[in-house]
């Protein structure tokens, strides 16, 4: 299985990626939703920006999984992991108020980022909206040029 992580553009992690400031990326839901059981160890992520193609990939070294969320414990794995997932210890009010209420996190630990040649994927099938998408093969959704 591969991955392909969509991010927020305006908050220019995908470039905190390639430098290594951004060591691990975290997914919050209300529910559980992609990758939660779907990602392991070795596998490969994609990342892109939002309306732009895929420009860097990295492999998953350790992935953690934590449920029944509450304002503490979110707390407490902001204080953990802001600096390896935003890279900075800084945690504004946007990042509070977007994980607010919400019950599962992801943690990926990732290692070797490489920066690759541009591509362009099509998310039909996965809706507009869609932040994480899990493939056999991204060749499956690379748009030919």
């Amino acid at each position: 299985m591969v991955h392909i992580a969509i991010m927020k553009k305006s908050w220019g992690l995908t470039q905190k990626i390639l430098t290594g400031e951004k060591t691990i990326e975290t997914r919050w839901y209300k529910n559980k939703s992609s990758p939660w059981n779907k990602i392991k160890k070795g596998e490969i992520i994609y990342f892109k920006d939002s309306g732009e193609p895929i420009t860097v990939k990295a492999i998953v070294k350790r992935v953690e999984q934590y449920s029944d969320l509450n304002d503490e414990k979110i707390k407490s794995i902001l204080k953990k992991y802001s600096n390896k997932d935003l890279g900075t210890k800084e945690i504004s009010d946007e990042i509070r108020n977007y994980v607010k209420g919400k019950k599962y996190c992801i943690i990926i630990h990732i290692t070797t980022p490489k920066s690759i040649k541009p591509f362009d994927i099509d998310k039909k099938g996965f809706g507009m909206m869609c932040a994480w998408m899990c493939v056999e093969d991204v060749n499956s959704v690379k748009v030919l040029k």
